[in-house]
């Protein structure tokens, strides 16, 4: 369904097994079964036009420059001079766009599953990909990222970027938070490489962030955690870095504002900059004491 106002409808959804979340609509957008999963655009009162993948919200045009920013600058700014990118999921664009931001990167691959989510993406969420698949330098694959990764060459990409849906939300989603697709991603790092990926909330599904953390810690040689508060999602976001031994995970505010400046970024973010980074990464890890 294509433009339908609706008053007094509320979205609810699950933050955690026993708490609800629920926001109210101004306006549905659309609402479509895909292949793989029901896409839903909306725009909320308090959030503005958003995404909904079976049923939990993705990404909201009022915050997820949030989201996105911190996903992807930490791992990026580490990496040095990172020229080849590659994102698994991220269907709105969003994580392209801010990758694509980078002057280094002459390359950047989005791998997403469902085309059709890409395609209605492009169509009505411009407010989040902002014409980055239409940069000259972006590649988007429709294919399983996991077999993508496995076919992919050694060594052929400086960063690996997993935007994927949390991982007790999705089975689909959840073979690519294994011990065994880590060990893949590291093959298809270079050197320098590094990757990132969202890992959920600890404080609410802690044993499953304990899960991958752990998974990411028997592989890469350097792991980094941090969590950002996102409004739409009603927690704090976790995040984790797994890299290769050159990865720069010492920066201070003022390097990382140098190199911001050199990639040209530094007008160009709303959130991330060097004093935020310090900031995101020192902050403790919120968890459940039992």
């Amino acid at each position: 369904m294509d433009v339908v106002d609706i008053s007094g409808l509320y979205s609810t959804e699950h933050v955690s097994e026993h708490t609800l979340m629920s926001s109210e609509i101004e306006r549905v957008v659309l609402w479509r079964k895909t292949k793989y999963q029901e896409v839903a655009i909306v725009v909320f009162n308090d959030f503005g036009l958003s995404l909904i993948l079976d049923g939990y919200t993705q990404s909201s045009v009022y915050d997820e420059y949030i989201y996105h920013e911190s996903l992807v600058h930490p791992v990026m700014i580490g990496v040095e001079n990172p020229e080849r990118v590659l994102i698994i999921g991220g269907g709105e664009g969003a994580t392209l766009r801010e990758a694509l931001k980078h002057s280094t990167v002459r390359e950047a691959v989005m791998v997403d599953i469902d085309g059709e989510l890409v395609e209605i993406a492009k169509k009505y969420l411009v407010e989040m990909h902002q014409g980055a698949f239409e940069d000259p330098r972006a590649k988007v694959v429709i294919a399983d990222g996991a077999e993508y990764i496995r076919k992919a060459p050694d060594k052929s990409f400086d960063v690996v970027i997993l935007d994927l849906t949390d991982p007790y939300s999705s089975e689909i989603a959840r073979n690519l938070y294994s011990e065994q697709f880590y060990k893949e991603v590291y093959r298809v790092l270079s050197e320098k490489g590094a990757m990132v990926t969202q890992a959920g909330s600890s404080f609410f599904f802690e044993k499953d962030y304990n899960w991958v953390l752990e998974n990411v810690r028997k592989v890469f040689p350097k792991v980094l955690e941090y969590n950002v508060w996102i409004p739409t999602f009603g927690y704090a976001c976790n995040f984790i870095i797994g890299a290769k031994n050159s990865f720069k995970a010492d920066l201070n505010a003022k390097k990382v504002d140098e190199i911001l400046k050199a990639r040209k970024l530094k007008d160009k973010l709303k959130f991330y900059s060097g004093k935020t980074h310090i900031a995101i990464l020192n902050m403790p890890i919120y968890r459940v004491k039992k």
